[in-house]
């Protein structure tokens, strides 16, 4: 398991392609350990360059 931030749109979509195949990984594993630490990179990466504002108060 290498864990690295996820800086490129590449290395974002590897980093999903992964999560996928660790998806039924069980609790106290490596795996399992890996699947939070990359999901938790995931968000960071998403919040930076995919944010969604809210909304316009005329569109509530």
């Amino acid at each position: 398991m290498e864990i690295t931030s996820i800086r490129t749109e590449k290395d974002y979509i590897l980093a999903l392609q992964r999560i996928d195949t660790l998806m039924d990984a069980k609790p106290n594993t490596k795996e399992f350990d890996e699947l939070n630490s990359l999901v938790h990179l995931v968000e960071v990466y998403e919040e930076k360059h995919y944010k969604i504002d809210a909304p316009s108060p005329i569109f509530m």
